[in-house]
Formats: structure tokens, C-alpha cells, sequence
């Protein structure tokens, strides 16, 4: 998968098993205070939540795994992140997530491609590399079969949004944000598709 963007020299890869806590660092970016929120609760006494992200992301066997991210690099630097897995076709009924979290788990779209998080550096903003990753991930689906990608945004990043509507994204559902300090939006998360 090593394609380069005409706009700025940047190359697309898989990322590796060592690159676990700059992962960790874009996708805290990407879910604006939800990898904050999940990772202070899973955080055991004195340990750094990024350390708990880090170690989440060096799984094997999980979806939050280095194995399902694609890093974006120009000239040796790490500049951009996506994460994007296959939605499982029957997932954990939300009634049993933490209150916090569960709006983004009744918004989940089983059977499709699951862009969990896209988080590009601000000093390689709008080049084009946000929707250089759309497209890696429209790619991976249509190579696993699956008819549609999926993504859950909050109506307030209204960069992001723009980001998705540009690239073919409808809004299909929306959930009330459950209101927490390290969550940095309020109003509602929105789920939005794109039809391969």
C-alpha cells in the first residue's frame, strides 16, 4: 500500500508494532476525549493514559490494533493516522456499555467498514491527506466485500464533517452526547455512511 499523494510527497503504510504510542497520540486527537474518557477508566493506579492507549494498540487480536492502522509519513515523519476495521455483524448491545460511551456503540453500523478514527497533524491539514485516507479505506472494504463505510463524527467538528460530506458521507443516525469533562463536544454524534 506504499501510493504517494501528488499534492505533498506523502506515503501511506501500514503502521508497525513499535509505532503503538504515536497511534495512541493521533487517535486521542481523532476521538476528540473519548480515547481519554475509555482510557482513564481502564487506567490502573499512577498509569499515564496514554500508556493504556499504547498498550491497547499493540493487541494482536483485537480491532484496536496497529494492525488495523494505516500511518501517513512525509519525509520520515509520522503525520497522519487512521484506524478502520470491519464492524462486526452482531456487536455487544449497547446496554451494556458505560453510559458515557454508549451512544457511539447504539450507532454502530454492523457489517460495514468501520472507520474508527482519521487524525492528520495540524501542519499537514488540508493537502488532501484526510481524504487520501477515505479513499485507503474504500479500497480495504471493497477488498473485504463489504458494501459500505461507516463512521461516527460529532456534528460540532465541523472539520471533520466537511472532511466526510466532501467524500460521499450521509448522515443516517444521530445520538445526544452524553455530557463528560474529557469529552470535548456536546449537542449530537452523528453516524454516517458511504455506499461502495
Amino acid at each position: 500500500m506504499n501510493t504517494t499523494s501528488n499534492n505533498q510527497d506523502v506515503q501511506f503504510r501500514p503502521a508497525l508494532p513499535d509505532e503503538c504510542r504515536i497511534i495512541a497520540q493521533l487517535y486521542r486527537t481523532a476521538s476528540d476525549g473519548v480515547a481519554d474518557y475509555l482510557w482513564t477508566q481502564l487506567a490502573g493506579p499512577g498509569e499515564d493514559f496514554l500508556d493504556v492507549g499504547a498498550r491497547r494498540y499493540a493487541r494482536e487480536d483485537s480491532q484496536f490494533s496497529y494492525r488495523n492502522c494505516t500511518l501517513a509519513e512525509r519525509n520520515g515523519e509520522i503525520v497522519g493516522m487512521m484506524v478502520a476495521y470491519r464492524m462486526e455483524d452482531d456487536p455487544q448491545p449497547a446496554s451494556y456499555v458505560d453510559p458515557v460511551l454508549r451512544p457511539y456503540a447504539i450507532l454502530e453500523q454492523p457489517g460495514s467498514y468501520y472507520v474508527c478514527g482519521v487524525a492528520v497533524y495540524p501542519h499537514c491539514r488540508n493537502h488532501g491527506v484526510g481524504s487520501r485516507f477515505i479513499n485507503i479505506s474504500q479500497q480495504d472494504a471493497l477488498a473485504r466485500n463489504l458494501a459500505q463505510l461507516s463512521l461516527i463524527v460529532f456534528e460540532q467538528n465541523a472539520g471533520a464533517k466537511r472532511l466526510y460530506d466532501r467524500n460521499g458521507f450521509y448522515v443516517i443516525a444521530r445520538q445526544p452526547v452524553v455530557p463528560h469533562p474529557l469529552i470535548q463536544h456536546t449537542g449530537d454524534a452523528l453516524l454516517m455512511v458511504k455506499d461502495l
